[in-house]
């Protein structure tokens, strides 16, 4: 994969910072390792890769709260419009770490709001972390949760955590990203069970409507459909054998079929 993007034009982050994407769409897809291969051969003459100090792939780590019977999951597991998630985002190489809110709305868009974590490291997470006013630091996570989320903040505790390492890619036009998630492994904090998805990979456009997306014929030339996949939801689903899944039977048989590709392989 390394050889691949290295052949990728880079654009900084200063620059991803300048775009904005006014009317963005955002549509995820499931596929494996090989044929991710074969799509950023395709890509390489339409996109440039986000280049940070000379490395183009970039691990992150995330931890998800949840209520005690799983609201979150459940909520979203059963379909409900205007749904959130509370989650602790790391980008590792960096050192940057915050403290999230996600809001879909009823018309099927995303809203993040997020807070700087202090102090939060990814290399050794504290699985203890209850927002509670003990200090000044929380006082203000207090006040950013009570603000942002629905959720009573003082019942919230840690369920799930990830680790992924993502390419960013970014059409020469400017008007779409896209995230490339491989690597993805996850353990659940209640359960202690684990699930590695390494040949997996998880690919989100995020574009302009208005555009034409270069990437959209290649993914259809690679049989590669859109899917939905929550890694909170997933990942719970395959952690906590107690969860109710019946609505995601159809996505965790399509995560099975395509890690047996890759086993045969």
């Amino acid at each position: 994969m390394d050889s691949i993007i290295k052949k990728y034009a880079p654009i900084t982050l200063d620059e991803m910072s300048g775009i904005k994407l006014m009317n963005r769409t955002d549509t995820k897809f499931v596929t494996t390792v090989d044929r991710l291969r074969l799509l950023l051969m395709l890509a390489q003459e339409d996109y440039r890769a986000q280049d940070i100090d000379g490395r183009r792939i970039a691990s992150y780590y995330t931890t998800y709260f949840d209520t005690p019977d799983n609201n979150m999951y459940i909520v979203h597991q059963n379909g409900h419009a205007g749904r959130q998630k509370l989650r602790i985002r790391s980008y590792v190489d960096s050192g940057l770490n915050f403290l999230e809110v996600k809001t879909k709305n009823n018309h099927g868009r995303t809203k993040k709001k997020r807070i700087d974590m202090v102090g939060f490291d990814p290399t050794n997470p504290d699985h203890g972390i209850r927002f509670q006013r003990q200090d000044e630091q929380f006082r203000l996570y207090d006040e950013f949760l009570h603000k942002h989320l629905r959720y009573d903040p003082t019942v919230l505790t840690e369920h799930l955590e990830n680790h992924f390492s993502r390419i960013t890619l970014v059409n020469k036009a400017k008007t779409e990203r896209l995230t490339i998630d491989t690597a993805l492994r996850f353990h659940n904090i209640k359960t202690g069970n684990n699930a590695d998805l390494t040949g997996l990979v998880i690919i989100e456009l995020k574009r302009d409507g208005l555009q034409p997306s270069p990437i959209l014929h290649m993914l259809r030339d690679l049989r590669i459909k859109p899917s939905g996949f929550s890694k909170y939801c997933m990942g719970s689903a395959l952690t906590n054998p107690s969860l109710k899944r019946n609505n995601f039977k159809e996505r965790l048989h399509m995560i099975e079929r395509l890690l047996s590709r890759v086993q045969q392989h």
